[in-house]
């Protein structure tokens, strides 16, 4: 079974009819981002991204980069001493800066969505990374952003 069967069996219950404009795996996304549920959100859009072609594509490709960016600041938060997870936040600027990149040539709004704000919170997160030295997690469960979901 292939990495796309996989995530289409994980959320098949999301993959029927889509909720007023949007597929219900691209409004899940933002309800797993909001709650924290990072990687889920990440698995979640990564569903239609492996479908997708074009400003769609880069589009989901922006969002799954923001996601992952989150996952790595969270699993430091958890564990800032682990070997790994302790050295999270230079990936996790890479992940916002790419994030920001990708969107940066889209129109805002984009499928609903406020790009400009999510590249805002994207560079953000990457600047205020860099200007700790990589040392300092900007992210806590109390501070964690949210998104806007798609209108």
């Amino acid at each position: 079974m292939g990495k796309h069967d996989k995530i289409a069996a994980r959320f098949a219950g999301l993959t029927g009819a889509a909720s007023g404009d949007h597929h219900p795996c691209y409004t899940e996304y933002f309800r797993l981002f909001n709650e924290r549920e990072y990687y889920a959100a990440h698995d979640v859009l990564e569903y239609l991204w492996l479908d997708s072609e074009g400003e769609q594509h880069t589009f989901y490709k922006a969002l799954i980069q923001l996601a992952g960016g989150f996952v790595h600041l969270q699993l430091q938060h958890r564990e800032p001493g682990h070997h790994i997870h302790g050295r999270r936040l230079r990936p996790a600027a890479r992940l916002f800066r790419r994030c920001a990149e990708l969107l940066a040539p889209l129109p805002s709004p984009y499928d609903g969505v406020d790009v400009a704000a999510v590249r805002m919170l994207a560079l953000g997160q990457a600047d205020e990374l860099a200007r700790s030295g990589f040392v300092r997690n900007c992210w806590s469960p109390a501070s964690a952003p949210r998104l806007d979901p798609p209108r």
